[in-house]
């Protein structure tokens, strides 16, 4: 993560190539296939991040952002250390560019769940060693790459998918829209006019000829889908939480709703979620959801990311993992079950 050249932030994915991207999404499924069967704490083959070291900030609550961060650290062999709110502010007390250069001075790299985008730019800016967005009231780009290794999982080709998000057009929605033209796929959002996503963000998509269709009505965007994505009507802290549910209500995801998609069609979301709220508790315990293998490839993705942020010359270095295949697959867990009749 460390070394003489500019280092390499994961900020937005508006900012990355398409074949840079492509790459992360290969390396985690290929990080991912390679410890099957193995025990969770098991470090990777080669350590590929021993020595290193990663500092995680935390201006907002988190489960599955920490725990899968800090897993992802372990298997890599690495370590890491959190702050949080209670620890330390932002842009306060010292200024987020002088907390960049101190911190760059200390660990190998940065994660930041941050309130303001802005303060995540300014950090990335002015450190020395890379930047990971671990979210922020503009985006998720962390959780755009757990999904889309989940739909690739269960056998949806990106390019030419129809995606469909309905609901709050929030962070979440901005990172997909961004996502849009750089993975292929073409995205319809369904919310209430208040609730829109940014205008920049549709700029930024269709300046790099994404393919992003606005509606007023959930059903106008998930009719035809591959995919329904949903996420939370109400994040804590919002003031106006009643008001958001009566205009959101119709947005919900229900088994009426999926019926609308295509044939098979599977559905998202980023947890946490409030069944009942935006979707039916039908839909995502239902066949058809996905949501928990979407949460624990939060864990392979950000391996992928943090690999990625490592080196420049990330492919040369992936044959640290064996490529995947069935054969290897038997083979590592017959390796475990002999490990564990021992």
């Amino acid at each position: 993560m460390t070394s003489s050249a500019a280092p390499r932030h994961f900020i937005d994915l508006w900012h990355l190539e398409s074949a840079e991207l492509r790459e992360i999404l290969d390396m985690a499924h290929a990080m991912k296939k390679a410890r099957a069967g193995w025990p969770k704490g098991r470090v990777d083959t080669g350590a590929p991040l021993e020595g290193h070291t990663l500092a995680m900030i935390f201006e907002k609550s988190s489960t599955r952002t920490r725990f899968s961060f800090d897993m992802a650290m372990r298997q890599l062999g690495g370590s890491s250390i959190t702050a949080t709110s209670n620890d330390m502010q932002l842009g306060r007390g010292e200024t987020v560019e002088d907390t960049a250069r101190v911190l760059s001075r200390f660990v190998d790299a940065v994660m930041i769940r941050a309130n303001d985008h802005s303060d995540v730019e300014a950090f990335a800016e002015n450190a020395s060693v890379p930047v990971i967005n671990g979210l922020t009231d503009r985006s998720h780009p962390c959780q755009i790459m757990a999904d889309l290794q989940t739909l690739e999982e269960h056998g949806l080709t990106l390019n030419g998918a129809r995606l469909a998000w309905v609901g709050d057009g929030n962070n979440v929605c901005a990172s997909f829209i961004h996502a849009a033209a750089k993975f292929g796929f073409s995205l319809a959002v369904g919310t209430p006019a208040r609730f829109a996503p940014d205008d920049e963000d549709i700029e930024i998509a269709r300046d790099l000829q994404g393919r992003i269709d606005l509606f007023e009505t959930a059903e106008e965007a998930v009719a035809g889908a591959d995919v329904v994505i949903a996420d939370t009507f109400v994040s804590m802290g919002d003031a106006d939480a009643e008001r958001r549910l009566e205009i959101l209500e119709p947005y919900a995801v229900t088994e009426d709703l999926m019926d609308l998609a295509s044939p098979g069609a599977k559905f998202l979301h980023c947890l946490p979620a409030h069944r009942g709220e935006e979707v039916d508790a039908e839909v995502i315990d239902g066949p058809q959801s996905l949501v928990f293998d979407e949460a624990e490839n939060r864990l392979h993705a950000q391996k992928a990311v943090l690999r990625w942020d490592d080196q420049a010359d990330y492919l040369a270095r992936t044959q640290l993992y064996p490529a995947p295949d069935a054969d290897l697959d038997i083979e590592m867990q017959d390796l475990w079950l002999e490990t564990l009749q021992q």
